[in-house]
């Protein structure tokens, strides 16, 4: 590109970019960092969309614009304008996938993994040697067998005459800069071109009536350019490109196997210097093999993994086949897939324009003293401390980097923050202005566009805690009357008693967040109550496993009937007369049984729960995670229970103990560590010792390990009775 510039002296430059921004090019040219891109949004009555034109400082646009501008010519930006492709994480990826049958021939007949591997093997192994011929060649193959679609068309058409006009003035040589995709479209359309003619320049599209767009720089980063970290910028390895850019290809093979050493000698991974050696000979034996001049980047890579890994890898490489790293990665991958994308970030220069939502949040946090790194404790009792939680509330809703809150919640007054500087806070603030104008507009607007495409009653319930954390009263009004009609009609007991414990904590203790005592959250609690009750008692399944979900879910129902019956209406016999049903049905799952006598007892009702524990192992741990779920505090009040769950388990076999283990230790996982310890002290009496039972809870070895060994030798012991060697 640079070279072009250089030889032409084009009088116009026209690069593929949002038409609108064109008027602002300058502020591209300032003294920036990049990765940077162009933030696009539109937002109306129905959503928000968003869109994204990223640029690297080896990306052509980039060069054209820097270069056209520095040679003089008239530089222009000729795509349709941003708004117009707004939910595209980048506007210059999508083609990729519609020519995806072509390079899959291509990848085929060459023997490589991909379309990365390919262009690295067509282009970046070869970059001078007939490079435009093999571009053309490529570009042409896969356009001629694509269908453009009707947004390519229209952005092609647009494209063509911004081109027309530039060449029909013939005031010198044009340059223009688009993907290799719209090359052959861009060709032929000019070709039927009228030349008698001199066409106007097109005009920017109108914004339509009722939206509103805008468009600005932000910052970027290699990890959001990076298609290995899952973003659809179709760009694998920024930092290893970044490399290649600025000191060639060998330079560029030799810095990413350093960066990959010395990320994995940082995490205690021993790399030793014969690894080093096998890995720059297997490297370059790939590359000739491959017919490559030097290593290319798969050639390192490949190279690096065949001497640094030596068991086998339970997930193809991330190079084979493009896509986030998946969880139990190896960690030479991990590292390796780190330092391919490296960690440069972009920095805008001073003077560039931002929404106002930048510069009013930087001023709110200054003012509740809330700016740079710290640990923050708010009394919520206090006015002050109350708006600095909604304000961080709400750029927690946002996602904005280096807000995170540690504690709090609930039925607490106290909450605890930590706050932390952070480079990506810019970029986040700028794109939260897509939602709004100002923090508490654009929370609102973050939240109702996630309401939007939630219809799961669970998911909308904790939207509207947020909207009440965030001290927005309007649209907690809005979602609570969407929740009370989905509890209405919910199938599920999990989701519904998710809603249910978030009416009912926004109903009974909130008077911080000016819900308490809402009739509409009232009638929410009331009906997700009566809902719950009625799905609970007709669920099957015979002896499946617990599911903490819907556990939880008659957990709320027991707070919302004992809690809030006389206020709201609630009949306690009723919710009693459904528990009891539950333990009597045998076709109920075993979790529901204990959970169905849990909330017999903790609402008054005369049980003897000692003798409903059920003796069978496979169901025993499932049973009372039930029990333990919705009658917590009841149990721990009850030696009885203990002393007879003690004689049960130690009448187990090792074998039966095996496998009655894993449903006890979830069961068990209800009872918070402090309460858990009241249970093993309870036992260390009962046996005679002294003490707490806190050392029980500290085993260092795995417990069904310890039960695995135990049955093992049980069985040995009863092989050896049968042969009638127990005596030797």
């Amino acid at each position: 590109m640079r070279e072009t510039i250089a030889a032409h002296r084009p009088a116009h430059v026209l690069v593929e970019g949002p038409a609108d921004f064109t008027g602002r090019i300058g502020e591209l040219l300032l003294a920036h960092t990049p990765p940077l891109a162009i933030f696009s949004y539109v937002r109306d009555a129905a959503r928000t969309r968003l869109s994204w034109a990223p640029f690297c400082d080896y990306s052509p646009e980039w060069i054209a614009l820097t270069e056209g501008r520095a040679a003089g010519a008239q530089v222009r930006f000729i795509d349709l304008p941003g708004w117009r492709a707004a939910d595209t994480e980048n506007v210059y990826a999508d083609a990729e996938r519609r020519y995806a049958d072509a390079t899959e021939r291509l990848c085929r007949a060459l023997s490589v993994d991909n379309v990365d591997v390919l262009w690295d093997h067509l282009v970046e192994a070869h970059p001078y040697e007939g490079l435009a011929e093999r571009l053309n060649a490529y570009f042409d193959l896969v356009r001629g067998e694509a269908d453009a679609g009707a947004e390519d068309t229209a952005r092609e058409e647009y494209m063509a005459r911004w081109v027309a006009a530039a060449a029909a003035r013939d005031d010198g040589p044009v340059v223009v800069v688009v993907g290799g995709f719209h090359r052959p479209a861009l060709v032929a359309r000019l070709a039927n071109a009228d030349g008698d003619t001199i066409p106007e320049w097109p005009t920017v599209p109108d914004v339509p009536e009722g939206t509103e767009t805008g468009s600005y720089l932000v910052p970027y980063s290699n990890r959001r350019l990076d298609a290995f970290t899952g973003y659809a910028s179709g760009m694998p390895s920024p930092g290893y490109y970044q490399r290649l850019w600025e000191s060639g290809p060998r330079e560029a093979a030799a810095g990413l196997v350093a960066d990959v050493v010395t990320r994995l000698r940082a995490r205690r991974q021993p790399v030793s210097t014969a690894d080093l050696i096998s890995a720059k000979a297997l490297a370059e034996g790939l590359a000739t093999l491959r017919g490559h001049p030097h290593p290319a980047r798969t050639d390192v890579l490949d190279g690096l993994v065949s001497a640094l890994v030596s068991d086998a890898l339970e997930q193809p490489l991330p190079w084979s086949a493009r896509g986030p790293l998946q969880p139990g990665a190896h960690p030479v991958v991990v590292e390796m897939v780190a330092a391919l994308t490296g960690d440069r970030t972009g920095r805008l220069h001073p003077d560039t324009p931002a929404p106002p939502l930048v510069g009013a949040v930087a001023a709110e946090l200054t003012a509740l003293d809330l700016d740079g790194s710290r640990d923050v404790r708010l009394d919520l009792t206090d006015s002050t401390d109350l708006r600095r939680s909604r304000v961080l509330h709400r750029l927690r809703v946002l996602r904005v980097p280096g807000v995170e809150r540690k504690s709090g919640g609930d039925t607490t007054a106290a909450e605890r923050w930590q706050l932390t500087t952070s480079d990506q806070r810019e970029p986040a603030l700028i794109e939260a202005a897509a939602r709004g104008g100002t923090l508490p507009d654009a929370a609102a607007g973050t939240l109702a566009d996630r309401a939007d495409r939630r219809n799961e009653v669970g998911s909308l319930a904790g939207l509207l805690y947020d909207a009440a954390l965030c001290g927005l009263a309007d649209l907690a009004g809005d979602l609570t009357t969407r929740v009370a009609d989905g509890v209405a009609s919910a199938r599920e007991l999990g989701p519904l008693g998710a809603a249910l414990r978030v009416a009912l904590g926004l109903w009974r203790h909130d008077r911080l967040l000016g819900t308490a005592g809402s009739a509409l959250l009232g009638t929410v609690v009331t009906t997700a109550t009566t809902r719950a009750l009625w799905l609970a008692e007709g669920i099957r399944g015979g002896d499946v496993p617990a599911e903490p979900a819907r556990l939880r879910a008659l957990a709320a129902v027991r707070d919302a009937v004992r809690d809030g019956g006389a206020a709201l209406g609630l009949d306690v016999e009723s919710a009693i007369g459904v528990g009891g049903r539950l333990v009597a049905n045998q076709d109920a799952p075993p979790d529901l049984r204990g959970a169905g006598l849990g909330l017999c007892w903790a609402l008054g009702a005369a049980v003897t729960p000692s003798d409903a524990v059920p003796r069978a192992p496979a169901v025993l741990g499932d049973w009372l995670a039930g029990l333990f779920a919705v009658a917590r505090e009841e149990v721990l009040d009850d030696g009885g229970l203990t002393s007879v769950l003690d004689e049960l388990v130690r009448a187990l076999s090792a074998h039966e103990f095996l496998v009655a283990l894993p449903a006890l230790r979830q069961a068990f996982e209800f009872f918070p560590p402090a309460e858990r310890e009241r249970f093993a002290t309870a036992l260390v009496a009962r046996h005679g010792g002294e003490g707490s039972g806190r050392g029980l809870l500290r085993v260092r070895a795995d417990p069904v390990l310890v039960a695995g060994g135990a049955a093992i030798e049980e069985a040995i012991d009863e092989m050896l009775t049968r042969a009638g060697l127990a005596d030797l």
